[in-house]
């Protein structure tokens, strides 16, 4: 089960990695057209099936990052300490969540083979500015709920949040996160993470 859920999770971070004709698309257009793109990607890369961190992290600061609203994922995670924040540490707390997701992942998006992604009906207006995608990962095994919230940006959407299986996922790390800035501050936090990326890069 958690193999499964990883493996859909791994489309969070590659889902938005879209040509610039796509931007300007409707969110679930974007998320279905992107999320074939990414699997036929995949599939024909050795080196992200091998789990190469290093190219998965190339790919994702050149084609996913500019899709994602990343700071507001971050400071969605923090939650009411992120005000707290100087701007030094909130940059800190960006790229350490960044390397931690990407590397929690990899392994993950080695596992994505022949999932197809279906999209489920859409419930918005066309001047909505926020929006969830809800989509379905069906494979091998039975299907994995897999929804996006985006925002619009000019004429691009970018996601901000995922759930997996009901589980938003900056509400997940935002309890782990408020435990640790309440016993050692926000520089205790950075601390964990840059200790918990650093861990997993030595077994890369």
């Amino acid at each position: 089960m958690l193999k499964r859920i990883l493996t859909a999770l791994a489309l969070v971070g590659m889902v938005a990695a879209g040509t610039a004709h796509a931007e300007a698309a409707k969110p679930d257009e974007l998320i279905k057209q992107v999320s074939n793109e990414v699997i036929d990607t995949v599939k024909a890369d050795k080196a992200i099936q091998g789990g190469d961190v290093k190219k998965i992290m190339a790919l994702v600061d050149s084609k996913v990052l500019p899709h994602v609203n990343f700071r507001r994922m971050t400071a969605s995670a923090v939650g009411r300490y992120w005000r707290q924040a100087t701007p030094d540490q909130q940059q800190r707390l960006q790229d350490e969540f960044k390397v931690l997701l990407v590397r929690t992942y990899s392994g993950a998006i080695a596992q994505v083979r022949d999932q197809v992604v279906e999209l489920k009906p859409m419930r918005s207006k066309a001047e909505d500015t926020e929006v969830i995608v809800r989509t379905e990962v069906k494979g091998k095994g039975d299907p994995i709920q897999l929804d996006y919230r985006l925002e619009k940006a000019g004429d691009a959407w970018k996601i901000y949040d995922v759930n997996v299986l009901g589980v938003w996922l900056v509400e997940n790390y935002r309890n782990s996160f408020a435990q640790e800035i309440s016993a050692n501050g926000i520089d205790g936090l950075i601390a964990k993470l840059a200790e918990r990326n650093k861990s997993a890069g030595t077994k890369s």
